[in-house]
């Protein structure tokens, strides 16, 4: 199986980039696939809950991949400050072609992606309160902190190039503060992306990867609706990726751009639209998205 290894690198270290930034496109927003999340530090009442359903779809080339996604989030009250917890379930569709040395090279595979369990605390400017108390709330500066991971649940095949699952964990230290000026809203994330070893793939080969680091900026509007708009800007760097020790590609890097807009049916339910795209890549890992969802909000006071 080795040398047949050796034999497919070309293809191999060619869709390689493909499945990295799918994967991110995946797991990395909470806005069912959106790595460009907005409002990832703020404030809710105590004992709200949220419930959403959506799909997204990443294209790059001639390939696509289609997300549907639920998640579930809830606010809870962690040393008298705000905190959150959310777990997020994908189910995708890959497809596509590509000509590696003249040779077609197609993709095709679904099933259920690894789970994201996604947990924050904001450590400064979100005291917890209950439905009443939260009325007279208004936000100036919060400063949080936030841990998400995955886990190695999802459909993976030795056998195959592409998945839907990693078969293989990351975590994702990041800290993060919100300014509030007006009806405006302020952000910057950073984030580190550590990823352990995947000793099953194309057969027993070992995929590693070095970590990915990012930043996030959004500049959020809010209308007297409690509808909202975000204009939002990511940057990638690292994740060189390795297979048996040796390098299969260099340190990647991407700059995004994208939009969210969420708007309130009522108080409990809110349709959501988002949209990325690359705007500078110097690897060729940029994909573009486009996302639709729906969200239930329940819990005390509502």
């Amino acid at each position: 199986m080795a040398s047949g290894f050796r034999k497919n690198q070309v293809a191999v270290s060619t869709l390689f980039q493909v499945c990295v930034w799918w994967t991110l496109a995946l797991y990395y927003g909470a806005t069912f696939g959106q790595e460009v999340e907005a409002r990832a530090y703020s404030n809710a009442p105590i004992g709200l809950n949220f419930a959403s359903a959506g799909i997204a779809q990443a294209s790059s080339g001639s390939y696509t991949l289609t997300s549907e996604v639920t998640s579930f989030t809830h606010i809870l009250d962690i040393n008298g400050q705000s905190g959150k917890i959310s777990l997020i379930i994908p189910y995708a569709e890959l497809t596509g072609s590509k000509n590696v040395n003249s040779q077609t090279i197609n993709a095709s595979t679904n099933g259920f992606s690894d789970p994201v369990l996604k947990a924050s605390i904001n450590l400064y400017g979100a005291p917890a309160l209950d439905s009443e108390e939260f009325k007279s709330y208004q936000q100036d500066l919060i400063v949080g902190a936030s841990l998400n991971a995955s886990i190695p649940w999802g459909s993976y095949s030795n056998q195959q190039l592409i998945n839907v699952g990693a078969n293989r964990w990351f975590i994702q230290p990041g800290v993060g503060a919100s300014q509030a000026i007006g009806p405006w809203r302020l952000e910057l994330e950073g984030a580190a992306t550590i990823f352990t070893s995947n000793t099953s793939y194309i057969g027993s080969n070992t995929f590693s990867e070095n970590p990915i680091y990012s930043t996030q900026t959004h500049v959020i509007y809010y209308f007297p609706s409690t509808a909202w708009l975000s204009i939002d800007t990511t940057y990638f760097i690292g994740g060189q990726a390795f297979v048996n020790g040796t390098p299969i590609n260099g340190s990647q890097e991407n700059w995004r751009f994208g939009s969210t807009f969420s708007y309130p049916i009522d108080k409990h339910n809110a349709i959501r639209l988002s949209a990325s795209t690359g705007i500078s890549s110097r690897t060729n890992n940029s994909f573009d998205l486009l996302g639709l969802s729906w969200q239930y909000r329940w819990g005390p006071g509502l």
